[in-house]
Order: C-alpha cells, then structure tokens, then sequence
C-alpha cells in the first residue's frame, strides 16, 4: 500500500538557542493510504509535536516530511498539503466559530472561494457523513461535546482532505460522547477511505486501529498491528503507558502460571480464552 505521510530523520525542538532538547528526536514514519493509524504516548512523549508536523503546522529542525509527495517545508505547497490533511484538536470550542451548525461546517469552504451551490452540497454531505445532518440549524454551544467534536471533524471533512490527523479529541467527553468519535472516525475510515491518524491516551481507542505507534521521549518505540504492540505489556508499562483490560487480565494470568495468549485485545477474545482456560480444568459451562 502507497504512503500518503513520509517523514525521515525528523527532528523538532522547541528551543531557539543551542543545546537544543528535541521534543522530536531523529522519527522515521511512513502512514500508509487508507490505514487507521494510533499515535500512543504519555504527555510529553512527542505524540502531538510529531502529529503537528503532518500538515505543516511545524517544520522539522532537520529531516523532511512529504505529503502525498510535497515537501512541507516549500511554502508553495503549504496550500495544497492543508487541503490533503486536515487535523481536528482536543477541545472542540476552540474550532467554532459559527453560531449556527451548518454555517460553522461551511466557514472554511467560504474562506476557500468555494461557490454557493457546491458549499451547500458539501457541507450537507459532510454532516451527513458524522451523523449530524438534523442539527443543521441548531446552536453549536447546545450540544453535546461528542456532537460538537462530530461537527468540528464535519468542518475538516467538507474541505475534502485525503488524511485527517486528530490529537486526542476525545480526551475531553464522556463514554457516550467518545463512542460517537470513534463510530464516525471508522465509518469515514472504512466507508470514505479517508487516512485517519488518531493521536490518544485510550488503549481502547488504539485497539480498534489498523495499527499502533508507540512514542516515548521523542523516539518511536515501538509500531505494529495492535496485537503484536499491546503484547508487549512490560515494555509499555515501562513507558507509562497501560493496555487494554483484556489485555492486563490475560498478562496476570500468564504471571499466574496459566497458558493463555498474550495478544488478546478484545472482550470476545478474552472470553474464549477463558472458557479454553475452564475447560482444561475441568469447570464445565453451567
């Protein structure tokens, strides 16, 4: 599968003077087209710093980023790479700015010079699209904050991006609210074909991606396919980081003494294993 992001020997820091402490230290990173990539890492790890260099919001010290294969740091492009990634933050409130739904998802379109019929298509599809299409009308600041974090990715998707980066929107909402990301994220992902990168601190939340990255003082650690990464429950613990709860279960057991796979990530993966693990000892299903 084809790279949409390539990025080689990226290093960032936020120092203007020497000794620099980078905050990015020497990343190599490919994201695939089309993949639903997690971005792991405590605070402070470099997860967002790294993220922000994907549509050139920040420019390497040294190393290159392309996009699609345009180098962010050419000015000419910087346009045409904020066309093809956009990136939706933490805190919804801060990217409304309309008083009326539909108007706020059609704010950057307008700013773009989009004509006013095809504004009207887009932004229809865009709510459409993250299931919010009967709230067109309404006030932004009387929703929900898993609505308002829905119609804020509306925003970034009428603008018709083939890669959208998100640094830990869910961090703010509740259960109810980050069930609603997750569902539009993987519906945008698998029915739209859109690249979703998810920067975030839930385990759960990374589990359910194509694939996981793991950052730790501003060096990539560790990548893989969910399993292959949340395995690896000492080395993240290391790092600070937690696992899933099926995952921590199974790994208790193995400390235990009892053989069951260390790379379960999910609850109906957890259950067969203890249903195997009930059956060698003889407790029958009742």
């Amino acid at each position: 599968m084809e790279s949409i992001i390539t990025g080689s020997g990226i290093y960032f820091s936020y120092d203007e003077e020497e000794p620099f402490r980078y905050v990015v230290d020497g990343v190599d990173i490919l994201v695939r087209r089309g993949e639903f990539l997690a971005v792991l890492g405590h605070n402070g790890s470099g997860k967002s710093t790294l993220a922000k260099h994907f549509n050139a919001v920040l420019l390497p010290r040294m190393g290159r980023v392309l996009v699609d294969g345009m180098d962010t740091a050419d000015e000419d492009h910087l346009y045409d790479i904020r066309q093809t990634v956009g990136m939706v933050f933490q805190n919804p409130d801060n990217q409304i700015v309309a008083t009326v739904v539909e108007e706020d998802v059609a704010f950057a379109l307008e700013n773009m010079g989009v004509e006013p019929s095809e504004i009207r298509r887009r932004v229809d599809e865009a709510l459409k699209s993250v299931g919010m299409y009967e709230y067109r009308e309404h006030a932004p600041h009387q929703l929900s904050g898993g609505q308002k974090q829905r119609i804020a990715i509306a925003g970034v998707i009428a603008m018709r991006p083939k890669c959208i980066v998100l640094d830990e929107p869910t961090a703010m909402l509740d259960p109810k609210g980050r069930r609603e990301v997750m569902t539009t994220l993987r519906q945008l992902n698998k029915e739209y074909g859109i690249t979703v990168i998810l920067i975030t601190h839930y385990m759960d939340e990374a589990a359910q991606c194509d694939r996981v990255l793991v950052m730790d003082k501003g060096n990539l650690i560790l990548e893989g396919l969910p399993n292959q990464v949340f395995s690896k429950v000492e080395l993240l613990k290391s790092v600070g980081l937690d696992v899933p709860q099926v995952t921590e279960l199974m790994y208790e057991l193995r400390q235990a003494g009892y053989d069951v796979r260390k790379d379960v990530i999910t609850e109906e993966e957890c259950v067969e294993e203890l249903m195997k693990l009930l059956a060698e000892k003889g407790v029958s299903r009742a």
